[in-house]
């Protein structure tokens, strides 16, 4: 008995129509035939890269076989293959398994190999006329209508000048695991070329695109090798993932299962498969688990339990608004009786198609929010970008309106923004039953104002002559990562610390951390991007925060940047405009540095990298001015980092970085 799987090939064929030879029109005599038609194709005996066109293979009892061709990186097929592997792990009532040869029945494996003296009997490797190889590889355990991950690979024979190539999933069942490659690249982005274990194991499916979790579950299937009649690994992938995820980042939630299991996961005893990984078999907490009902997807479990359905649901439910920074005259102070800055802060809850608006001073006075406040800041409507705080540090008066409007006011603007518009940021903050650690557990609503500019610096005395406020449009920022960049990996909807949020790729945390503020960021780097890249793979990376936590990220492949950037870098889109650089000289707020060294030093920090960046233009901590002259934002660098880096040139950032 066999079973058969056939996937057919097509081949294209030119033929020569309506082509003469003869100059009177008439057709050629016919030739002699050459060798009966049979076209023989050509062929190569080495390849750089080797691809398999897989033609069919069948399942029998005993025995597994493939007929394929060999292609080289030119698509020209191969002759004098030596070598070829295969492995059937197959599904059972655990899940998927594939024994150590001699220690259980599951499923089976082999090598042949015609440069070795020996090969497991009945193995066979030939290649026929056509240019099709057929592969024989005997599997004692194997019968004929038996269903698995069927795994093939070859090449890369000793002292052969053929590749091996990559693994290819063969066939596999249709329901066998609940992650997904997309939930595990939005992380490790290319397992194939990351110095993570076995990397050259990373699997590709019959289109030539990457099966990451069946390449995986071949060997780290889901039955452990310490089980009886167990696994080909110890460790199943289930197991690795859950146990070497706990402490994967600050702000991960471990148990927000959906960011890696994008399909339900159904178990109907805590001592199945997974549970076990993290819930130890025959503790009491076990015992007083209730068996799970057939319908109940455990990733809900697990993020109720956790807080985050609250936090989700907090979080979508609910939204802010801010208005444009104008002029009250009835807010004062006693030194400044007639009148202020303000902005208006106004929270919404989501109802359906409704929004109703809450009293902010009522749930700030029962605990339910913890901070509620906004800030001025200079911007720059010619780059879209902050370039400054504009209001002075802890000045802010609260003013609480009768229809739950909070009012921000400041009694006057600091210097330094007499060039620039302004607009307003808010953040909100509900506390979730921690109000003592609510500005980092919560969840944070941030807003941005429109835009304004005002005649507030050309005013001789704000306080005698009302300054006027003219709306100029809506504030814009340019954004280089994609929404979801942060909370991939900040899954736990919660802050990182204050009051600033993942949301958005960041943007909230943008009010503080911006082109025109002194932000040490622990030395890494000023900033937002900066900050970013030094954080997670710079010297910022080394400054451990008060847990003792290095950030995980430093652990992925540095290169590869498109796990934030999923666009891509456009270096010549990088405003011309430098950012403060506090960070390389603390205390010191006058120094500066050019953006687009800023954010390659944040992690090539060498001074021969630092060198190269300076010899054409780039400036670190540069002296440019107090930064309080309403000038500095507006003077261009001198950096030329695009002209050679950019995107598609010889030494473009992609031909370094995964794009």
């Amino acid at each position: 008995m066999m079973s058969f799987n056939k996937r057919y090939l097509v081949f294209a064929v030119a033929a020569a129509m309506s082509l003469s030879a003869c100059n009177d029109g008439k057709d050629g005599k016919d030739g002699s035939d050459g060798n009966d038609g049979e076209y023989i194709p050509p062929t190569v005996s080495e390849s750089v890269e080797t691809k398999i066109e897989l033609i069919s293979h069948t399942i029998e009892d005993g025995q597994i076989s493939f007929e394929f061709q060999a292609i080289n990186e030119g698509g020209v097929l191969i002759d004098g293959l030596q070598k070829a592997e295969a492995k059937f792990a197959i599904q059972t009532e655990k899940g998927i398994g594939l024994s150590r040869s001699g220690e259980g029945t599951l499923g089976g494996y082999g090598t042949f190999d015609a440069t070795k003296d020996s090969n497991p009997e009945g193995a066979s490797l030939a290649i026929n006329e056509a240019g099709n190889y057929r592969f024989v590889m005997p599997m004692e355990h194997v019968k004929a209508g038996d269903v698995g991950i069927v795994w093939l690979r070859i090449g890369g024979a000793a002292d052969s000048n053929i590749a091996r190539s990559m693994p290819l999933i063969v066939d596999k069942p249709e329901v066998m695991h609940t992650t997904t490659t997309e939930t595990c690249y939005s992380c490790h982005v290319d397992y194939a070329t990351s110095d993570f274990p076995h990397p050259s194991y990373t699997a590709i499916d019959l289109e030539g695109e990457i099966d990451f979790i069946a390449g995986c579950m071949i060997c780290h299937g889901n039955i452990s090798r310490a089980e009886e009649n167990g696994g080909y690994a110890t460790n199943t992938l289930q197991k690795i993932g859950h146990i070497n995820h706990q402490v994967f980042e600050r702000d991960f939630q471990e148990t927000n299962c959906y960011t890696c299991h994008a399909e339900p996961v159904m178990n109907t005893s805590i001592t199945g498969n997974g549970c076990v990984d993290c819930h130890a078999p025959g503790t009491a907490a076990i015992e007083k688990v209730a068996a799970f009902a057939d319908d109940v997807d455990v990733r809900a479990i697990h993020a109720t339990k956790s807080g985050l359905v609250e936090r989700q649901e907090t979080r979508a439910s609910h939204t802010t608004t801010l208005s444009a920074p104008y002029w009250d005259k009835d807010v004062t102070w006693p030194e400044k009786p007639n009148g202020a800055v303000c902005t208006d802060l106004k929270l919404f809850k989501i109802e359906g198609e409704t929004q109703t608006q809450l009293n902010i001073a009522n749930l700030y006075g029962d605990d339910t929010l913890s901070y509620a406040g906004a800030y001025i800041h200079g911007y720059d409507s010619t780059k879209d970008t902050i370039v400054g705080r504009a209001n002075a540090y802890g000045a802010q008066q609260y003013v609480e309106r009768e229809d739950g409007t909070r009012s921000i006011c400041y009694p006057d603007l600091v210097a330094g923004f007499a060039n620039s518009d302004l607009a307003a940021s808010s953040r909100l903050t509900f506390a979730l039953g921690d109000v003592d650690n609510a500005g980092y557990t919560g969840v944070t609503l941030t807003a941005y104002s429109d835009v304004v500019s005002t005649n507030y610096y050309e005013v001789a005395d704000p306080q005698a002559t009302p300054p006027t406020f003219t709306l100029e449009g809506k504030y814009e920022r340019r954004l280089a990562v994609t929404n979801d960049s942060c909370t991939s990996c900040h899954n736990s909807e919660s802050n990182y610390h204050k009051n600033g949020s993942y949301q958005n790729g960041g943007i909230d945390c943008v009010a503080c951390h911006n082109n025109g503020q002194d932000r040490k960021s622990k030395m890494s780097a000023p900033g937002f991007g900066p900050m970013v890249h030094s954080m997670h793979w710079g010297v910022g990376n080394t400054v451990n925060d008060a847990e003792g936590m290095a950030n995980s990220a430093a652990k992925l492949n540095a290169e590869n940047c498109v796990a934030c950037h999923a666009d891509g870098i456009d270096l010549y889109a990088v405003p011309n405009q430098y950012i403060r650089s506090q960070a390389y000289h603390a205390g010191d707020t006058t120094k500066m540095s050019s953006p687009v060294l800023a954010n390659c030093y944040a992690c090539h920090n060498s001074d021969q990298a630092l060198n190269h960046m300076e010899q054409n233009g780039g400036e670190l901590s540069a002296e440019k001015g107090a930064g309080d002259d309403g000038e500095w934002y507006t003077h261009p660098t001198s950096e030329s980092c695009a002209t050679c880096h950019d995107t598609g040139k010889t030494f473009g950032i992609e031909k370094y970085h995964v794009f």
